[in-house]
């Protein structure tokens, strides 16, 4: 990856919807040499896909938190299983498994604190080998969605 692969990837980050024609004359490139190598990004994966950015506000989901997951156990058929059934609630809209305490943090959207609850009592309290949940609430983002550095 040289200096035109982050220029291009810099451009796309910041507006995904720039025809090849358009991203060539940004980056300097004609055309074909920037089509080549749009398409190149995709297949060595450093692009890994295209999507609109929704406003969660815009759609409902005006209540946000991060809750913090403490497993009870860690062994692999445990974690698989609690990863699993994290996968299919779509109001946790990122997870990352940590290393050290805690074990996971979740970001989760939903319409208001109603809704997170019950959210909170039926689902995220009952996934396996779970131990201990503690959340808190978003205020506000101060920095979100922002492009990767060059």
């Amino acid at each position: 990856m040289d200096d035109v692969d982050r220029k291009i990837l810099a451009e796309l980050q910041q507006d995904g919807r720039l025809t090849v024609t358009e991203l060539a004359a940004r980056v300097r490139l004609s055309v074909s040499p920037c089509h080549r190598r749009l398409r190149e990004l995709e297949r060595s994966g450093a692009i890994s896909g295209y999507r609109a950015v929704v406003d969660p506000g815009a759609v409902g989901l005006t209540f946000e938190a991060l809750v913090f997951v403490s497993m009870r156990q860690e062994d692999r058929d445990t974690v698989a299983e609690f990863e699993k059934a994290l996968a299919g609630i779509p109001h946790v809209i990122d997870a990352q498994r940590l290393f050290g305490e805690p074990d996971y943090l979740l970001r989760v959207a939903t319409a208001d604190l109603a809704a997170f609850q019950r959210l909170y009592d039926e689902r995220l309290a009952t996934l396996p080998g779970v131990q201990r949940l503690t959340s808190t609430l978003v205020m506000k983002h101060v920095v979100r969605d922002r492009p990767l550095p060059a």
